[in-house]
């Protein structure tokens, strides 16, 4: 079991150094001058800097370096006070209370955010926790700060909702082509993320999403061409960066071709090595290039990489020989959560952190059992089969960035900057503008876009009503015609969901007979989706018919008689506004497809190629 004592050293058979317990000031006054350190261009510099690293290392028991390793969630919004329901949960999941007892028994170097775990209710109470975690480090034996991390992706995949500014996701602004506006993101996510007292965010998506069908990637990747999503991965990363937050590419070593979604299952890649190298390695190349802090594995079978059957995280081909000899990264290597199916498939969840490590691996993210996981990294040490030079290695990279990104030297929040940071006018008027730049006209016959309050002063809004995106307004026909409504129209939301019955197809239809226009917000058409017959319907009512399609803009192959189209690449509040705009005409569409659309009755053909867009 895991060491718990929170002021002896007594025990375990472990290498034992210094059995002193620093201050919390001591601690970080021998890390003072890392972060400097880390500036200086010079060999000598670096030296210095691992110098130091090494120091701290070599201070620390073999249950805290196993600790080191480990990325957790944790229930709660304080590390100290959750809600009861939360520590219920904790107790039974982790094996201990709050945040501060997952620290003091396993002594991990970082702990990842989620809406889910009722860590992020708003941004003070989440720079609360990230400093109540800090300190409960800080207060153990030799404790180090935590690295605290989260997927910030925005679009589809966000931690932390409203107040903080939610940008567009990485397909729209793929559609968008701006490195600038790609870079502005990374810049104003990171600041609102550090002045809450995240570190690390699991952003940007590294993957070219060349198959229609992706269940899990699609519009979280910038796209399909490797060249365009290789010069907006390494602008995002600089942003991110910029801010001193570390940038994670993701998902190595490409996760962009497959109909198969990791958290359930095990996706094979078919690439060929040749294939690979054009198309998924581009965008790694470039993000190493642009000094990417850590790079997150995929939970998928690449045969032409690695013929063994074993999971890209779980492969020393992979990981060791192909991302840190060929492509030369030294820098973390982290997994996906070990909690989904994709790395399970093959080996118990006690194999699958040794394995990750014997592949390459630096930091072992969520696994389903911390207490399983600890341990067998433990006995793996003890028996043999792990050195503890391999964890010191590993410990070494991590050390250098939580140096590099300021953590050693202040992992603290910043409070008293988040009235000033998160949710600004100035970061939300930013995403708007960055948004409307983004949204896509795709088809637009007889000039049926844009809609005139003085002409079409009536709009239904109606269709699709998925879950919003963490902390979005929604439902999205509320948002649209709340948005139409502002620029002047008189706009009534119905919302008929992703698979409307009849009747409510009926209703719609009735509806669209008090209406100037209608707006239709379409989510993931497919071939035999009833909302192809709830458009066709609207059509047939003889008034103009505008689709919105809120996630894929692949659903405007499966609509084929309509006469206006725009994709939006999410459901988001922001993207949704910037919709609303194009359909008014106060914006005029300037996206380009970033993916191309294929013909639905051929898919070998396409509908319309990457960069299609069409303005007014």
């Amino acid at each position: 079991m895991p060491d718990t004592s929170t002021g002896s050293d007594t025990g375990t058979g472990s290498t034992r150094r210094d059995t002193a317990r620093p201050s919390r000031r001591a601690v970080l006054a021998a890390t003072a001058g890392v972060t400097a350190a880390l500036t200086v261009p010079t060999a000598a510099g670096a030296a210095d800097t691992d110098r130091r690293l090494r120091a701290l290392i070599s201070r620390m028991t073999l249950e805290e370096k196993v600790g080191q390793l480990f990325v957790t969630r944790v229930y709660g919004h304080s590390a100290t006070a959750p809600d009861q329901a939360d520590i219920d949960t904790n107790l039974k999941e982790l094996g201990v209370r709050t945040a501060a007892e997952l620290i003091a028994k396993y002594r991990v170097g970082g702990i990842i955010y989620f809406a889910w775990a009722h860590n992020t209710r708003d941004p003070h109470q989440i720079a609360a926790l990230s400093d109540g975690i800090q300190r409960a480090s800080l207060d153990q034996p030799r404790g180090l700060p935590v690295l605290i991390s989260t997927d910030q992706e925005h679009g589809a995949v966000c931690r932390i909702g409203k107040p903080a500014t939610l940008l567009p996701g990485a397909m729209a602004i793929g559609a968008g082509r701006s490195r600038s506006d790609a870079r502005t993101l990374g810049r104003i996510s990171g600041a609102e993320l550090r002045a809450m007292g995240v570190h690390q965010d699991y952003a940007p998506d590294a993957d070219v999403n060349v198959n229609p069908a992706n269940p899990v990637i699609g519009v979280r990747s910038f796209g399909a061409d490797p060249d365009a999503v290789a010069a907006l991965v390494a602008a995002e990363v600089r942003g991110y960066q910029s801010a001193g937050v570390a940038a994670t590419a993701k998902h190595f070593p490409g996760h962009g071709d497959t109909s198969v979604d990791s958290h359930y299952g095990f996706p094979v890649i078919t690439h060929s090595r040749e294939l690979w190298e054009r198309l998924d390695a581009v965008p790694f190349r470039a993000a190493i290039r642009a000094g990417v802090d850590s790079v997150m594995t995929g939970h998928i079978q690449f045969p032409a990489l690695d013929g063994s059957g074993d999971p890209a995280t779980l492969s020393r081909p992979v990981l060791t020989g192909i991302l840190r000899e060929e492509l030369g990264y030294d820098g973390v290597v982290i997994t996906d959560s070990l909690g989904m199916q994709g790395v399970r498939t093959k080996y118990g969840d006690d194999r699958v952190p040794v394995l990750a490590l014997k592949a390459g691996v630096d930091q072992l993210l969520n696994p389903p059992s911390l207490d399983v996981a600890w341990n067998a990294v433990l006995t793996a040490v003890r028996n043999g089969e792990l050195t503890e030079e391999r964890l010191d290695e590993s410990i070494l990279r991590i050390l250098r960035l939580k140096a590099r990104r300021g953590v050693l030297d202040h992992p603290w929040a910043r409070p008293d900057r988040i009235g000033r940071t998160v949710g600004t006018k100035a970061h939300l008027a930013a995403a708007d503008r960055i948004a409307e730049r983004t949204t896509t006209l795709l088809v637009n016959e007889g000039g049926t876009l844009p809609f005139d309050p003085r002409r079409e002063q009536r709009v239904l809004v109606v269709g699709a009503d998925p879950a919003s995106p963490s902390g979005t307004t929604g439902p999205p026909t509320g948002v649209l015609a709340a948005a139409l409504t502002d620029l002047g129209f008189a706009a009534t939301a119905l919302s008929t969901g992703t698979a409307p019955s009849a009747a409510t197809v009926d209703k719609a239809v009735t509806a669209a007979g008090n209406a100037d226009a209608v707006v239709v917000a379409t989510y993931n058409v497919t071939a035999g989706s009833s909302q192809r017959t709830l458009v066709d319907r609207l059509l047939a009512t003889g008034r103009p018919v505008a689709v919105v399609a809120v996630r894929n803009p692949y659903d405007i192959a499966q609509l084929p008689a309509v006469r206006a189209c725009l994709a939006t690449y999410c459901w988001t509040d922001v993207e949704l506004r910037a919709a609303a705009q194009v359909l008014a005409g106060r914006v005029a569409p300037r996206g380009r497809l970033p993916v191309p659309v294929r013909r639905a009755d051929d898919p070998a053909r396409e509908l319309y190629p990457i960069g299609h867009g069409l303005t007014y």
